[in-house]
Protein backbone atom coordinates (compact mmCIF):
# COMPACT_ATOMS: atom_id res chain seq x y z
CA UNK A 1 0.00 0.00 0.00
CA UNK A 2 2.75 2.62 0.28
CA UNK A 3 4.40 0.75 -3.11
CA UNK A 4 2.05 1.87 -5.26
CA UNK A 5 4.20 2.62 -8.31
CA UNK A 6 5.87 -1.36 -8.80
CA UNK A 7 2.72 -2.02 -11.52
CA UNK A 8 3.99 1.19 -13.54
CA UNK A 9 7.92 0.69 -13.01
CA UNK A 10 9.71 -0.77 -16.08
CA UNK A 11 12.84 -2.94 -16.66
CA UNK A 12 15.41 -0.81 -17.85
CA UNK A 13 16.77 -2.47 -20.89
CA UNK A 14 20.50 -2.12 -19.63
CA UNK A 15 19.75 -3.18 -16.24
CA UNK A 16 18.15 -6.54 -17.94
CA UNK A 17 21.52 -6.84 -20.12
CA UNK A 18 23.44 -6.53 -17.28
CA UNK A 19 21.59 -9.30 -15.22
CA UNK A 20 23.86 -12.18 -14.26
CA UNK A 21 22.81 -15.73 -15.83
CA UNK A 22 20.76 -17.41 -13.70
CA UNK A 23 19.80 -21.70 -13.53
CA UNK A 24 16.66 -23.31 -13.39
CA UNK A 25 18.24 -25.08 -10.50
CA UNK A 26 18.88 -22.01 -8.81
CA UNK A 27 15.54 -20.29 -9.17
CA UNK A 28 13.92 -23.82 -8.10
CA UNK A 29 15.88 -23.91 -5.49
CA UNK A 30 15.31 -20.65 -4.01
CA UNK A 31 11.48 -20.55 -4.81
CA UNK A 32 12.07 -24.44 -2.33
CA UNK A 33 13.17 -21.96 0.53
CA UNK A 34 10.36 -19.40 -0.21
CA UNK A 35 7.87 -22.22 -0.17
CA UNK A 36 9.05 -23.67 3.20
CA UNK A 37 9.00 -19.81 4.91
CA UNK A 38 12.97 -19.66 5.39
CA UNK A 39 14.29 -16.19 5.70
CA UNK A 40 16.15 -14.93 3.00
CA UNK A 41 19.17 -12.77 4.32
CA UNK A 42 21.34 -10.00 2.56
CA UNK A 43 24.27 -12.27 2.04
CA UNK A 44 22.41 -15.05 0.23
CA UNK A 45 21.75 -15.87 -3.53
CA UNK A 46 18.64 -14.41 -4.95
CA UNK A 47 17.11 -13.89 -8.36
CA UNK A 48 17.57 -10.98 -9.85
CA UNK A 49 14.00 -9.76 -10.09
CA UNK A 50 13.48 -10.68 -6.34
CA UNK A 51 16.42 -8.15 -5.40
CA UNK A 52 14.73 -5.70 -8.08
CA UNK A 53 11.56 -5.84 -6.30
CA UNK A 54 12.77 -5.67 -3.08
CA UNK A 55 14.51 -2.63 -3.34
CA UNK A 56 11.78 -0.77 -5.40
CA UNK A 57 9.28 -1.73 -2.93
CA UNK A 58 11.45 -0.82 0.21
CA UNK A 59 12.53 2.27 -1.50
CA UNK A 60 9.08 3.70 -2.25
CA UNK A 61 8.13 2.51 1.45
CA UNK A 62 10.55 4.24 2.53
CA UNK A 63 10.02 7.33 0.36
CA UNK A 64 6.18 7.59 1.18
CA UNK A 65 7.31 7.64 5.77
CA UNK A 66 9.09 10.38 4.80
CA UNK A 67 7.18 12.18 2.48
CA UNK A 68 4.52 11.06 4.84
CA UNK A 69 5.40 13.81 7.72
CA UNK A 70 4.83 16.72 5.78
CA UNK A 71 0.63 16.74 5.60
CA UNK A 72 1.15 15.88 9.62
CA UNK A 73 3.96 18.07 10.29
CA UNK A 74 1.65 21.05 8.76
CA UNK A 75 -0.63 20.88 12.40
CA UNK A 76 2.61 20.61 14.59
CA UNK A 77 1.91 24.23 15.54
CA UNK A 78 -1.65 24.32 15.65
CA UNK A 79 -2.96 21.20 17.22
CA UNK A 80 -5.74 21.71 19.62
CA UNK A 81 -3.21 21.61 22.81
CA UNK A 82 0.08 21.26 24.05
CA UNK A 83 -1.48 17.10 24.80
CA UNK A 84 -2.08 17.02 21.28
CA UNK A 85 0.89 18.83 19.88
CA UNK A 86 3.49 16.13 22.10
CA UNK A 87 1.09 13.38 20.91
CA UNK A 88 1.61 14.99 17.00
CA UNK A 89 5.22 15.15 17.12
CA UNK A 90 6.01 12.32 18.58
CA UNK A 91 3.92 10.63 16.09
CA UNK A 92 6.12 12.77 13.17
CA UNK A 93 9.37 11.42 14.77
CA UNK A 94 7.63 7.91 14.13
CA UNK A 95 7.45 8.27 10.64
CA UNK A 96 11.43 10.05 10.00
CA UNK A 97 12.53 6.54 11.71
CA UNK A 98 10.43 4.00 9.78
CA UNK A 99 11.91 5.93 6.81
CA UNK A 100 15.44 5.30 8.29
CA UNK A 101 14.89 1.63 9.41
CA UNK A 102 13.57 0.91 5.40
CA UNK A 103 16.49 2.99 4.04
CA UNK A 104 18.50 0.81 6.27
CA UNK A 105 16.98 -2.60 4.92
CA UNK A 106 17.29 -1.40 0.79
CA UNK A 107 21.04 -0.83 1.33
CA UNK A 108 21.52 -4.66 2.38
CA UNK A 109 20.51 -5.34 -0.83
CA UNK A 110 23.39 -3.13 -2.80
CA UNK A 111 21.78 0.24 -3.62
CA UNK A 112 23.07 3.40 -1.70
CA UNK A 113 20.95 5.45 -0.33
CA UNK A 114 21.94 8.36 -2.09
CA UNK A 115 20.84 6.91 -5.26
CA UNK A 116 17.19 6.12 -3.22
CA UNK A 117 17.31 9.63 -2.71
CA UNK A 118 18.01 11.09 -6.01
CA UNK A 119 15.63 8.72 -7.21
CA UNK A 120 12.60 10.04 -4.79
CA UNK A 121 13.66 14.07 -5.88
CA UNK A 122 14.16 13.22 -9.37
CA UNK A 123 10.60 11.98 -9.41
CA UNK A 124 11.84 8.51 -10.92
CA UNK A 125 10.39 7.02 -7.43
CA UNK A 126 6.90 6.87 -6.29
CA UNK A 127 5.86 7.20 -2.90
CA UNK A 128 2.06 6.72 -1.70
CA UNK A 129 -0.48 8.88 -3.34
CA UNK A 130 -2.33 9.55 -0.12
CA UNK A 131 0.47 11.58 1.03
CA UNK A 132 -0.46 13.75 -2.08
CA UNK A 133 -3.84 15.18 -0.52
CA UNK A 134 -3.54 18.40 1.59
CA UNK A 135 -4.47 18.80 5.64
CA UNK A 136 -7.35 20.92 6.04
CA UNK A 137 -8.46 20.97 8.98
CA UNK A 138 -7.56 19.00 12.26
CA UNK A 139 -9.50 16.29 11.51
CA UNK A 140 -7.65 15.64 8.77
CA UNK A 141 -4.82 14.61 11.37
CA UNK A 142 -7.79 12.09 13.24
CA UNK A 143 -8.65 10.75 9.58
CA UNK A 144 -4.80 10.20 8.77
CA UNK A 145 -4.17 8.25 11.56
CA UNK A 146 -7.43 6.17 11.54
CA UNK A 147 -7.69 5.72 8.02
CA UNK A 148 -4.60 6.23 6.88
CA UNK A 149 -2.56 4.34 9.16
CA UNK A 150 -5.19 1.85 9.78
CA UNK A 151 -4.78 0.74 6.28
CA UNK A 152 -1.14 0.63 6.95
CA UNK A 153 -1.45 -2.09 9.34
CA UNK A 154 -3.53 -3.96 7.67
CA UNK A 155 -1.06 -4.23 4.96
CA UNK A 156 2.20 -3.93 6.80
CA UNK A 157 1.43 -6.99 9.63
CA UNK A 158 1.71 -9.62 7.28
CA UNK A 159 5.38 -7.51 5.88
CA UNK A 160 6.73 -9.20 9.32
CA UNK A 161 6.22 -12.67 7.46
CA UNK A 162 8.01 -11.39 4.62
CA UNK A 163 10.27 -13.76 2.98
CA UNK A 164 13.75 -10.88 3.40
CA UNK A 165 14.52 -10.95 6.80
CA UNK A 166 15.95 -7.57 6.99
CA UNK A 167 12.74 -5.95 5.95
CA UNK A 168 10.77 -8.46 8.24
CA UNK A 169 12.23 -7.03 11.18
CA UNK A 170 12.18 -4.21 10.63
CA UNK A 171 8.44 -4.06 9.97
CA UNK A 172 8.13 -5.82 13.70
CA UNK A 173 8.84 -2.23 15.33
CA UNK A 174 7.39 -0.18 11.91
CA UNK A 175 3.86 -1.97 13.05
CA UNK A 176 3.78 -1.61 16.69
CA UNK A 177 4.21 2.05 16.46
CA UNK A 178 1.68 2.64 13.53
CA UNK A 179 -0.72 0.79 16.11
CA UNK A 180 -0.01 3.62 18.03
CA UNK A 181 -0.92 6.11 15.65
CA UNK A 182 -4.06 4.34 14.79
CA UNK A 183 -4.93 4.34 17.79
CA UNK A 184 -4.04 8.21 18.23
CA UNK A 185 -6.10 9.36 15.01
CA UNK A 186 -9.29 6.99 16.16
CA UNK A 187 -9.47 9.21 19.25
CA UNK A 188 -9.14 12.14 17.76
CA UNK A 189 -12.19 11.31 15.77
CA UNK A 190 -13.86 10.10 18.67
CA UNK A 191 -13.50 13.32 20.71
CA UNK A 192 -14.80 15.18 17.55
CA UNK A 193 -17.44 13.48 17.25
CA UNK A 194 -18.73 13.62 20.91
CA UNK A 195 -18.71 17.17 20.88
CA UNK A 196 -20.23 20.09 19.27
CA UNK A 197 -22.38 19.46 15.81
CA UNK A 198 -19.22 21.68 14.04
CA UNK A 199 -17.14 19.66 15.43
CA UNK A 200 -18.85 16.11 14.08
CA UNK A 201 -19.41 18.03 11.10
CA UNK A 202 -15.43 19.04 10.41
CA UNK A 203 -14.88 15.24 11.31
CA UNK A 204 -17.51 13.82 8.66
CA UNK A 205 -16.18 16.30 6.06
CA UNK A 206 -12.51 14.67 6.91
CA UNK A 207 -14.10 10.84 6.59
CA UNK A 208 -15.71 12.37 3.18
CA UNK A 209 -12.24 13.72 1.74
CA UNK A 210 -10.24 10.66 2.91
CA UNK A 211 -12.01 7.78 2.43
CA UNK A 212 -11.85 7.09 -1.08
CA UNK A 213 -7.81 8.07 -1.72
CA UNK A 214 -7.65 5.32 1.73
CA UNK A 215 -9.31 2.37 -0.49
CA UNK A 216 -7.27 3.62 -3.44
CA UNK A 217 -3.63 3.28 -0.95
CA UNK A 218 -3.70 -0.72 -1.61
CA UNK A 219 -2.96 -0.38 -5.37
CA UNK A 220 -4.68 -1.08 -8.05
CA UNK A 221 -7.39 -4.26 -8.67
CA UNK A 222 -5.55 -7.52 -8.62
CA UNK A 223 -6.96 -7.78 -12.34
CA UNK A 224 -4.76 -4.56 -13.40
CA UNK A 225 -1.85 -5.25 -10.81
CA UNK A 226 0.81 -7.05 -13.01
CA UNK A 227 3.77 -8.05 -10.50
CA UNK A 228 1.73 -8.89 -7.05
CA UNK A 229 1.34 -12.52 -8.00
CA UNK A 230 5.21 -13.24 -8.07
CA UNK A 231 5.38 -11.03 -5.23
CA UNK A 232 3.18 -13.23 -4.10
CA UNK A 233 4.80 -16.52 -4.71
CA UNK A 234 8.09 -14.94 -3.00
CA UNK A 235 6.22 -14.58 0.07
CA UNK A 236 7.36 -10.68 -0.44
CA UNK A 237 3.63 -10.08 -0.36
CA UNK A 238 0.79 -12.19 1.50
CA UNK A 239 -2.58 -11.06 0.34
CA UNK A 240 -3.30 -9.16 -2.70
CA UNK A 241 -4.34 -5.78 -3.26
CA UNK A 242 -8.48 -6.70 -3.16
CA UNK A 243 -8.00 -9.09 -0.32
CA UNK A 244 -6.28 -5.93 1.92
CA UNK A 245 -9.33 -3.53 0.51
CA UNK A 246 -11.88 -5.63 1.53
CA UNK A 247 -10.54 -6.27 5.02
CA UNK A 248 -9.89 -2.90 5.35
CA UNK A 249 -13.64 -2.04 4.71
CA UNK A 250 -14.60 -4.95 6.49
CA UNK A 251 -12.67 -3.71 9.99
CA UNK A 252 -13.61 0.33 9.86
CA UNK A 253 -17.40 -0.06 8.35
CA UNK A 254 -18.27 -0.56 11.75
CA UNK A 255 -15.57 1.89 13.80
CA UNK A 256 -17.20 5.03 11.15
CA UNK A 257 -20.77 3.27 12.24
CA UNK A 258 -19.66 3.67 16.28
CA UNK A 259 -18.65 7.16 15.37
CA UNK A 260 -22.20 7.90 14.50
CA UNK A 261 -20.65 8.86 11.10
CA UNK A 262 -21.51 7.96 7.65
CA UNK A 263 -19.03 6.42 5.07
CA UNK A 264 -19.71 8.40 1.61
CA UNK A 265 -20.62 5.46 -0.64
CA UNK A 266 -23.97 5.39 -1.34
CA UNK A 267 -23.58 1.61 -3.13
CA UNK A 268 -22.06 0.51 0.60
CA UNK A 269 -23.81 -2.09 2.02
CA UNK A 270 -23.52 -5.54 4.09
CA UNK A 271 -23.97 -9.05 2.64
CA UNK A 272 -25.42 -11.39 4.68
CA UNK A 273 -23.84 -13.95 2.17
CA UNK A 274 -20.78 -13.07 2.06
CA UNK A 275 -19.92 -11.53 5.47
CA UNK A 276 -18.44 -8.59 3.82
CA UNK A 277 -19.22 -5.23 2.82
CA UNK A 278 -19.71 -4.48 -0.58
CA UNK A 279 -18.70 -0.85 -1.91
CA UNK A 280 -19.09 1.25 -5.07
CA UNK A 281 -16.21 1.56 -7.53
CA UNK A 282 -13.12 3.38 -7.19
CA UNK A 283 -12.07 6.14 -9.25
CA UNK A 284 -8.82 4.75 -10.52
CA UNK A 285 -8.35 7.54 -13.12
CA UNK A 286 -7.22 10.09 -10.07
CA UNK A 287 -5.37 7.03 -8.52
CA UNK A 288 -3.10 7.41 -11.83
CA UNK A 289 -3.31 11.04 -12.04
CA UNK A 290 -2.30 11.16 -8.33
CA UNK A 291 0.44 8.81 -8.73
CA UNK A 292 1.84 10.52 -11.64
CA UNK A 293 2.09 13.72 -10.45
CA UNK A 294 -0.90 15.04 -10.82
CA UNK A 295 -2.82 15.59 -7.61
CA UNK A 296 -3.28 18.25 -5.22
CA UNK A 297 -0.06 18.31 -3.60
CA UNK A 298 2.27 16.79 -5.27
CA UNK A 299 4.58 19.19 -6.49
CA UNK A 300 4.64 20.80 -3.03
CA UNK A 301 5.42 17.76 -1.14
CA UNK A 302 8.65 17.00 -3.41
CA UNK A 303 9.79 20.70 -3.31
CA UNK A 304 9.75 20.84 0.12
CA UNK A 305 11.78 17.57 0.41
CA UNK A 306 14.01 19.38 -2.61
CA UNK A 307 14.35 21.90 0.02
CA UNK A 308 14.78 20.18 3.52
CA UNK A 309 17.75 18.03 1.82
CA UNK A 310 19.33 21.55 0.42
CA UNK A 311 19.43 23.09 3.69
CA UNK A 312 21.01 19.61 4.83
CA UNK A 313 23.85 19.56 2.78
CA UNK A 314 26.25 21.25 4.93
CA UNK A 315 25.38 18.46 7.69
CA UNK A 316 26.27 15.80 4.83
CA UNK A 317 29.52 17.74 3.79
CA UNK A 318 30.75 18.11 7.40
CA UNK A 319 30.04 14.55 7.82
CA UNK A 320 31.70 13.48 5.16
CA UNK A 321 35.05 15.95 5.76
CA UNK A 322 34.81 14.22 9.25
CA UNK A 323 34.84 10.63 7.82
CA UNK A 324 38.03 11.47 5.61
CA UNK A 325 40.09 12.82 8.60
CA UNK A 326 39.03 10.03 10.99
CA UNK A 327 40.60 7.50 8.05
CA UNK A 328 43.60 9.66 7.65
CA UNK A 329 44.15 9.35 11.53
CA UNK A 330 43.37 5.79 11.29
CA UNK A 331 45.74 5.12 8.56
CA UNK A 332 48.54 7.05 10.56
Amino acid sequence: MYTQGLDQQGKPEQEKQRRPAESEAELRAFQRRCDAEEKIEAKDWMPEAYRRTLVRQISQHAHSEIIGMQPEGNWLTRAPSLKRKVILLAKVQDEAGHGLYLYSAAETLGVSRDKMVDDLLSGKAKYSSIFNYATLTWADIGAIGWLVDGAAIMNQVPLCRCSYGPYARAMVRVCKEESFHQRQGFDIMHVLCSGSEAQKAMAQDALNRWWWPSLMMFGPSDKDSEHSAQSMAWKIKRFSNDELRQKFVDATVPQAEFLGLRVPDDDLHFNEATGHYEFGDIDWQEFYDVLAGNGPCNRERLAKRQKAHDDGAWVREAARAYAAKHAVQEAA
